[in-house]
């Protein structure tokens, strides 16, 4: 697109420059009044000029004028056309500058839940989210450590009082037993002092 307007203004300038260098340097008009005053006579101080050369005259310089003014409405329709192409291209630069913008912010922001963000946003929102979920691991690793060594103290505590249970439970057993043959030997005791 640069490489377009570029040339186009290159283009409009080598046209006025051309234009500018293209106007007649002797100018026939000029010509013909220097012949009619060199092929006129003199009487008295003064130049008589013939009646048919100053209206042949008169005609081409009518028509000179008529050429030049043709001349000149064409360059103003040239440069009416530049105008417009000059302000056309303006136009879409205004036009290309404005997508330019656009595509750059789009480029430079991340749609994030609907929202767009800057990257340096995103980024920051994004390591915050990482920030809070490495504490949360680090968090539950530390109440999974010591709910762990709970546990274990736990299992510990209770094996250790599954066997002071079992102790007691035989201890307890050998009492009854005992205690169950004193009775039975005080029973036969009776029943020997009864018979």
């Amino acid at each position: 697109m640069k490489r377009y307007i570029i040339s186009t203004l290159s283009l409009l300038l080598v046209t006025f420059i051309g234009h500018s260098q293209s106007t007649p340097a002797n100018n026939p008009i000029d010509r013909e009044f220097s012949e009619l005053i060199e092929n006129s006579n003199n009487f008295k101080g003064y130049k008589v000029v013939d009646f048919n050369e100053l209206t042949t005259l008169q005609d081409k310089t009518e028509d000179y004028i008529g050429e030049l003014k043709n001349e000149i409405t064409g360059y103003e329709v040239s440069l009416q056309t530049q105008k417009d192409t000059i302000t056309n291209l303006k136009t879409d630069l205004a036009s290309v500058q404005n997508q330019l913008i656009e595509v750059t912010a789009e480029k430079d922001s991340i749609s994030f839940l609907g929202m767009p963000l800057s990257k340096s946003t995103y980024s920051t929102v994004m390591w915050g989210i990482v920030g809070v979920l490495v504490l949360a691991v680090v968090l539950l690793l530390a109440r999974f450590k010591s709910s762990n060594a709970r546990t274990k103290e736990s299992r510990k505590k209770l094996i250790e009082t599954e066997k002071e249970f079992e102790i007691f439970r035989a201890k307890a057993l050998e009492k009854e037993q005992r205690m169950g043959r004193q009775l039975q030997d005080e029973r036969n005791k009776h029943m020997k002092v009864a018979k």
